[in-house]
């Protein structure tokens, strides 16, 4: 085991990793911000990649929320502030990932913990896992962008609740509350079912996958309709003329060229 506050593994076009501070919950300190988002800068350039995933280290705690030993140290007005622009600094390289990003919740994600795990594209979660924004409890509100991906996610409304009630949700709650997108079956570990939700994403050619990636941000980020039709249409282009687009094309023609009892017979004129 590292000591490293994170660990990364990119193989088979997939990016894995880890919060490595299981004895602290995988609590966020500024430190382990800065390591992720070093880990999703660097990466962001690998043109194999296809999708990443992001977990914490353990069964307890995907993220405790951001590390309260550092952060209360803060006492100032602009002390705070900065601490807020930082951690949304640190967030914005998953937010802005090239392929999509899948938070699995092996345990729970409070506070700053579920506003990391919003900031993915996708969050699977284990049968045990909670996720909350509890900040209400701690009398502050959200400060590293995840309010902003929560309502944006669910609806202003239906996140404003769950804002205001400061409650942990356990995962049929969340998923019923479209806050998370899966979780495991009766039976089935997490890493199982996580492989299972990757499958169909890992069977996707990556110029594929970073044009929806792109079309899905460029929505989030509220493009004009205008820039989302232009942007669209560049990603098609570039994915059109891709080796990749034709082979699966004449796939399909030469498939319709092969002969059937059906047209065989039409072409005859038999019944």
């Amino acid at each position: 085991m590292t000591d490293a506050l994170v660990l990364a593994q990119a193989e088979g076009g997939l990016l894995r990793v880890t919060l490595n501070r299981p004895e602290k919950l995988n609590a966020l300190s500024p430190d382990l911000l800065e390591m992720l988002r070093d880990v999703f800068e660097t990466h962001a350039a690998d043109a194999g990649l296809k999708a990443a995933v992001l977990r914490g280290m353990g069964d307890k705690s995907f993220a405790a929320g951001g590390d309260l030993r550092v952060l209360s140290g803060i006492r100032t007005l602009d002390g705070a502030m900065e601490m807020a622009d930082h951690a949304k600094e640190m967030l914005e390289p998953i937010r802005r990932f090239p392929v999509p990003v899948i938070a699995v919740l092996n345990g729970d994600a409070l506070g700053g913990g579920a506003e990391l795990a919003m900031a993915c594209d996708f969050r699977v979660a284990a049968v045990h896992a909670r996720i909350g924004f509890v900040q209400g409890r701690l009398n502050i509100s959200t400060a590293w962008g995840g309010g902003i991906d929560l309502m944006q996610r669910i609806g202003a409304s239906r996140g404003l609740g769950l804002l205001c009630r400061s409650e942990l949700l356990d995962c049929e709650s969340a998923m019923a509350g479209g806050v998370i997108d899966s979780f495991p079956q009766e039976g089935q570990s997490l890493d199982d079912h996580l492989a299972e939700f990757l499958a169909p994403i890992l069977r996707q050619k990556t110029q594929t996958l970073r044009a929806f990636k792109a079309l899905a941000r460029g929505v989030r980020e509220g493009l004009p309709r205008t820039e989302l039709y232009r942007l669209e249409t560049r990603m098609l282009a570039e994915a059109w003329v891709h080796p990749d687009h034709w082979e699966a094309a004449d796939k399909v023609l030469q498939r319709s060229k092969v002969p059937t009892r059906d047209n065989v017979q039409k072409r005859s004129g038999g019944e």
